[in-house]
């Protein structure tokens, strides 16, 4: 990918509480795929009184990890990104277990309302049933014992995907807004490019010096690797303009050509995130449509 450089030496150690910083540890479970990598990312921040960021998916290893690891500690705090099942649904037997509060920004919906006859491909992904006792608002802290964690609210990938600052230390939970090992799938309704590119710059100016993601290693040296996704994004947007300026003008087609060397499993997300550029480009009046924005619309450039 022009822009970034992706780093894929993560160890997951599954069913090990791992350090990462002081006061930080990170148990990874065991559901690897083409979009969650080696795994989901759960951290346990503080001492003898934690919060847990990310529980996780309805898995039973998964969850006697976590309680093993919590052993001797009280959870106070149970902190969720944002409402896909890889992500959120472990929080209620967590909460139900140690009586701890969950926090978000809030229940699950999409970027937009669905257009006539439109099906959310994400439907059956997304956790429906999460509900926070705390929403918390952009820049609103949560104190424990020894922590402070902020709420820097990043929609893109989602309508209610949240990061967690870890107040003075540098540190931003970034969830899957901004990972070391890919790009973010922003796939509409669920997602917007437009949100998601306003929140990749919400992030440039915060200035962080470490990114813990929701899935593999942390990114080390933020600030060029930020710019570096800003720059992939339009790249590829251009690409987009550059295929329809060819003759593709149904997205498929442009997949086709744009993902040639990318995993097939994976050409469909390929084909929502190219809707959610063709969308964002429709907004600024670049391109235009025979109708609303869908993938086998027939898209020209604007004035074409």
């Amino acid at each position: 990918m022009s822009g970034a450089n992706f780093d894929l030496s993560f160890d997951p150690a599954y069913g090990r509480a791992v350090p990462v910083k002081t006061g930080i540890q990170r148990l990874t479970a065991n559901n690897p795929s083409p979009f969650t990598f080696r795994g989901t990312n759960s951290y346990i921040v503080g001492d003898s009184s934690v919060a847990v960021i990310d529980p996780g998916p309805e898995d039973e290893a998964h969850f006697e990890a976590l309680m093993a690891a919590l052993v001797g500690r009280q959870v106070t705090h149970i902190f969720v990104s944002h409402t896909h099942r890889d992500h959120s649904p472990l929080a209620r037997r967590l909460k139900e277990e140690t009586g701890a509060l969950t926090v978000g920004e809030g229940p699950h919906r999409p970027s937009r309302p669905l257009r006539d006859g439109e099906i959310n491909p994400f439907a059956e992904s997304s956790d429906m049933d999460f509900v926070p006792d705390i929403a918390i608002r952009d820049g609103e802290t949560i104190c424990g014992d020894g922590w402070a964690l902020t709420g820097v609210l990043t929609p893109g990938h989602t309508a209610n995907h949240a990061a967690f600052a870890l107040e003075d230390r540098g540190i931003l939970f970034s969830a899957d807004h901004v990972m070391a090992w890919a790009t973010t799938i922003v796939a509409p309704p669920d997602g917007s490019m437009a949100d998601y590119m306003a929140s990749l710059d919400k992030l440039i100016a915060r200035g962080d010096s470490l990114l813990l993601p929701g899935h593999g290693g942390p990114v080390t040296s933020p600030a060029p690797f930020l710019r570096g996704l800003k720059t992939h994004r339009r790249l590829r947007e251009r690409s987009i303009i550059e295929r329809i300026r060819m003759g593709d003008s149904i997205i498929p087609e442009m997949v086709k050509v744009m993902y040639r060397d990318t995993d097939r499993r994976l050409h469909g997300a390929a084909a929502l995130s190219v809707l959610a550029h063709i969308e964002d480009l429709m907004e600024r009046g670049e391109v235009s449509a025979d109708g609303p924005p869908s993938l086998f619309a027939h898209y020209r450039l604007a004035g074409g």
